[in-house]
């Protein structure tokens, strides 16, 4: 009996070598203190604004998950027309994220994703498009990327887009398929599937070719879009402004929702392992780690729906300049990430109460939340 508790003993303090802290109960004082922070309403009265991003000259273009987008010059919004017509905005589709070409003054380019429907099928696919404007119209509208139309539940479609420090586009797709439970039994192993766009991180140019450097994954000849596998349903990526690294978040089922570092050619292990549990409470796997899987830098349990990411780069913000945002879809809040390096020290809940979808850091400094239940969009100061 007693080797037995010894044995029980040791095996609990491995598992508790393999998880992150969690900072929220860490009793030491904070190393940035709270500032007052001043919460300003800039829009309200909106359905669910799931992608936002700014123009070089501060205009907000945001857009609607129904299938609506909207340019907020000044104090006027105006709606544009011209949006692809097979957006399906059912279950957790629609018009996703939106994203402005970094060199968009000189090519004008605006870039969406969306949830699509497809012909001769119930099933949808995921669509990454790019335009221009011209007088409140999307003009020279091109598609340069589709996954399959395999997605039954019409659930985790992703996604988020960025840009590298190179200038190469990043989009990320959750699992879809026909369900979303883990384990080595599950039905949907899209994530694991190198042969399927779901469940990746996509690497491209930002005119949608494969970039001849990305990785040969296993079973492939050649290089495909695919820069990453085994993701959930990654709605946070963000290129960490000093180490131009893609820094990843994703929703995992009940408990161990990620923020990762993305690697090329690496597994982040979805649906063979998690920090979490099925939503069933039946367990996914009986560690959360295994050999040639990337371990999350950490995780949130229970879940805080992970959901848009922002580095602080603003000296406006003072002691806080070097932080991550998370928005928090499943616990209400935003989250902000005191850093080490690669490492997290401490969590701080900002706008508590709140169903934050997505998190900007605007051309002026200031920090662009999208909020929702009205979908409403909040500029943060420090006083």
């Amino acid at each position: 009996m007693k080797n037995t508790l010894l044995l029980l003993t040791c095996c609990l303090g491995v598992w508790a070598c393999t998880r992150t802290a969690d900072p929220i109960s860490d009793p030491t004082p904070p190393t940035n203190p709270t500032p007052a922070v001043q919460t300003k309403t800039l829009l309200t009265g909106y359905e669910i604004i799931w992608g936002m991003d700014f123009l070089p000259n501060g205009d907000l273009i945001f857009g609607e998950k129904r299938g609506r987008i909207y340019r907020r010059s000044g104090e006027v919004v105006t709606e544009l027309t011209g949006l692809p017509t097979d957006i399906n905005s059912s279950g957790q589709g629609g018009l996703l994220d939106i994203r402005v070409h970094p060199n968009y003054a000189a090519n004008g380019w605006i870039y969406a994703s969306y949830a699509a429907s497809a012909a001769g099928t119930t099933n949808t696919q995921l669509n990454l498009v790019r335009f221009k404007i011209t007088e409140n119209r999307l003009t020279e509208l091109q598609t340069l990327f589709r996954a399959a139309p395999t997605n039954q539940w019409k659930g985790h479609y992703g996604s988020r887009i960025e840009f590298d420090k190179s200038g190469f586009l990043y989009l990320s797709i959750g699992e879809g398929g026909p369900s979303s439970y883990g384990g080595a039994t599950s039905p949907n192993k899209n994530a694991q599937n190198v042969q399927t766009e779901w469940g990746k991180v996509h690497r491209m140019t930002d005119a949608g070719a494969v970039p001849t450097d990305n990785p040969i994954l296993p079973g492939n000849t050649a290089p495909t879009t695919v820069f990453s596998y085994g993701h959930r349903n990654p709605q946070g990526l963000i290129v960490n402004p000093t180490t131009g690294d893609m820094w990843e978040s994703e929703h995992s089922a009940k408990g161990g929702d990620e923020l990762n570092i993305l690697k090329k050619g690496a597994n982040y292990g979805w649906p063979l392992v998690s920090y979490g549990i099925n939503y069933d409470g039946t367990t996914i796997s009986a560690s959360p780690t295994m050999a040639g899987v990337e371990n999350p830098i950490y995780t949130w349990t229970p879940s805080v729906g992970p959901c848009g990411l922002a580095f602080i780069t603003s000296d406006a913000f003072k002691t806080w300049k070097g932080n991550l945002l998370v928005g928090g879809l499943a616990l209400n809040y935003l989250s902000r990430l005191e850093l080490d390096g690669n490492k997290v020290v401490r969590e701080n809940k900002l706008l508590e109460g709140n169903r934050i979808r997505n998190v900007k850091q605007a051309p002026d400094g200031s920090i662009y939340v999208s909020v929702e239940n009205p979908g409403r969009v909040l500029q943060l100061t420090l006083q």
